[in-house]
């Protein structure tokens, strides 16, 4: 009896039922692909939109641009919209174009592999085993919290978890609260924890640059204005992206006045919020606007104001049951830890399920750092898509915009299979010294950055190919229309 027998077989298996998955679904659907399953490892649909779902999380690029440009959302209740409002966006999409039959929720990807005598990929999951022709990675970058591995942590005795993963059940009213880290969900989230908490530290580590964040409510005519008056959509969201694409100047070499304009907002924002108070020397940025992103909130610095708060400028060395240690050796009292570190970007754990060709998996393949060919693609992994992978970040605009690209870019190799009738496509080995050099010039380029400078070449090198505002037909990642497939990769007929 063959494998094929014993595992239900479907053409592409998409992991993950984020934006990216759900994105992936709309599309297939939408190019005549019935023949697919979302796996999903939690009970509901959603991914970093579902786990984000700390007190102030919200969405910090306008709701006409964070919408997919092939399922455009009417129903945004304000102009950056918050995560239940994002959440009911996907859940709306999943609805409205007939995706839950395909989703295969409580089902958690344990191991990939693929079957060269077989020309597929054979994905295990808690739930029983699959056959794949196509295999889509669309875990996304938000997926795994980051907790440092401080000393001690394990002997915490209060509730401690990380925003990502926010504990509901836990009473923070009159506590001792300790915010590690202040990146986009710090900022989110101090306000609120504020208000409840008896005390609050806030770690901080490097301040970020911080600019207003300019959201208001949507009136009952706007929604009614953009369900009724044709093109209306599409113009605020052609509007929306161009408006954001000219932040990138802040960001890139030859345009100094952009980011002296930045640097310059974000400075007065700082100062009239913070007034004439001791906090203004420790929230100042001491590297370059654009090294790292660039945050929106109106309400973080007076929440620093407060004369509950404490910004504790210094690293944490060591946890307590009950205390937290700094670098310098203070220490200060904590009944709750909330962490706001991050994700583990560099190393996704889905990199060390998925085995290629030469028995190696992604993790090993990236063993000195990740790349992959236009973002997508990796040599030795055939029929293997990972969408919002490596280098797919933007510091300025929307992913969707990235993720619509490679969608694009997808859909195109995938019809070049149907077309050919060829088993598996994937990127080539020599194309692939040129991808892995781009990334090595962008680990090169950040750590100048930091240093305060950017070299005119790396940030060229460094820019990735992103589509536009509007829907199909844009350049994605080498492919200039759908059905064109670029040198640089390789159909076969046989495994």
């Amino acid at each position: 009896m063959t494998a094929a027998a014993h595992h239900p077989h479907v053409h592409t298996a998409v992991i993950g039922s984020g934006y990216s998955g759900i994105g992936t679904a709309i599309r297939l659907k939408q190019s005549g692909t019935d023949d697919f399953v979302i796996l999903e490892k939690a009970p509901r649909l959603g991914g970093a939109w579902r786990d984000n779902a700390y007190p102030g999380a919200a969405c910090d690029v306008p709701g006409h641009l964070y919408a997919f440009s092939f399922a455009p959302n009417t129903a945004w209740r304000t102009t950056l919209p918050t995560q239940p409002e994002v959440l009911a966006y996907l859940e709306h999409c999943a609805t409205r174009y007939a995706l839950h039959p395909h989703l295969r929720l409580n089902c958690e990807l344990t191991s990939a592999r693929w079957r060269p005598d077989e020309g597929r990929w054979r994905p295990d999951t808690t739930r029983g085993a699959y056959t794949a022709s196509v295999l889509v990675v669309a875990t996304g970058l938000l997926s795994t919290p980051h907790i440092p591995g401080l000393p001690g942590l394990e002997t915490f005795q209060g509730p401690a978890f990380h925003t990502a993963r926010w504990d509901h059940e836990a009473d923070l009213t009159g506590k001792r609260v300790a915010v590690i880290g202040t990146g986009a969900s710090a900022v989110q989230c101090i306000p609120h924890l504020q208000r409840r908490a008896a005390h609050l530290d806030v770690y901080q580590r490097t301040p970020p640059w911080v600019l207003p964040r300019l959201r208001r409510r949507t009136t009952a005519l706007e929604r009614a204005a953009l369900r009724h008056v044709p093109g209306l959509p599409r113009l605020l969201r052609h509007t929306a992206y161009w408006s954001r694409e000219l932040w990138a100047l802040a960001f890139v070499p030859g345009h100094p006045w952009a980011r002296v304009l930045a640097a310059t907002a974000a400075h007065l924002h700082r100062l009239l919020q913070l007034r004439a108070t001791a906090l203004r020397g420790p929230t100042r940025p001491s590297y370059r606007v654009g090294c790292k992103r660039i945050l929106l909130a109106s309400d973080y610095y007076p929440a620093l104001r407060q004369p509950n708060v404490d910004v504790v400028a210094q690293g944490v060395e060591k946890i307590g049951p009950r205390t937290i240690t700094t670098a310098d050796g203070s220490r200060r009292p904590a009944d709750v830890i909330v962490f706001a570190t991050g994700f583990r970007v560099h190393d996704p754990p889905v990199s060390h399920r998925v085995t290629g060709t030469d028995g190696r998996t992604l993790a090993e393949h990236w063993g000195e750092g990740m790349a992959a060919h236009n973002n997508v693609t990796v040599p030795g992994f055939p029929n293997l898509f990972l969408l919002l992978g490596p280098n797919s970040g933007l510091g300025h605009s929307s992913l969707v915009l990235m993720l619509e690209a490679q969608l694009d870019h997808v859909l195109a190799c995938l019809g070049h299979l149907e077309r050919t009738g060829a088993q598996a496509i994937e990127a080539t080995r020599e194309a692939w010294p040129r991808h892995a050099d781009v990334s090595a010039t962008c680990r090169a380029q950040a750590r100048a950055r930091v240093r305060g400078r950017a070299p005119r070449a790396a940030a060229h090198a460094c820019r990735n190919s992103r589509g536009g505002a509007g829907g199909r037909g844009r350049r994605a990642g080498g492919v200039r229309r759908e059905g064109a497939v670029p040198t640089s990769w390789r159909a076969r007929s046989a495994a």
